[in-house]
């Protein structure tokens, strides 16, 4: 799985406005900056964000963005499927909609398991999570293999 730019920073906002209390905006410039993020690129994630319902917007002196939803109840899946769509696809199609022939016929599970991978690991994670710094324990057990960390 390739992690898009904008998928990454979305999570990474979500994170920061994770960490803040409930209902408390920050600003799209402030927010940018604890990321050390373009700001255009920011203002970008968090429309696509509150399109989802997953940022909101308060105007005013004292507004900015804040998270429509309690923390606990946003995943990293729900983050990025609202700024990159599906977490798996193949050509733009579900894996569950290709298929193939000959000895690629059982390619197709192959993408589906990928995509029950993904769905495990990312849907078992909340902004709550990231923004306590704490991973639920089967996380955690998958980072911390040593073959993990090595890039192939």
């Amino acid at each position: 799985m390739k992690i898009s730019a904008k998928a990454d920073y979305a999570v990474r906002l979500g994170a920061e406005l994770a960490a803040r209390p409930p209902n408390t905006p920050i600003t799209g410039p402030a927010l940018a900056a604890a990321q050390a993020a373009p700001l255009a690129f920011c203002e970008n994630i968090l429309g696509l964000l509150r399109t989802a319902g997953i940022v909101a917007t308060r105007r005013g002196a004292e507004g900015g963005y804040f998270l429509a939803l309690a923390p606990k109840d946003v995943t990293v899946a729900d983050v990025i499927r609202a700024v990159d769509g599906p977490l798996a696809a193949v050509h733009g199609d579900a894996p569950e909609s290709v298929s193939y022939l000959g000895p690629a016929a059982r390619l197709a599970d192959v993408w589906i398991a990928v995509r029950a991978s993904l769905r495990d690991v990312l849907e078992g994670v909340t902004l709550a999570d990231l923004a306590a710094g704490k991973l639920p324990a089967r996380v955690e057990k998958l980072a911390a293999r040593p073959e993990a960390r090595i890039r192939r």
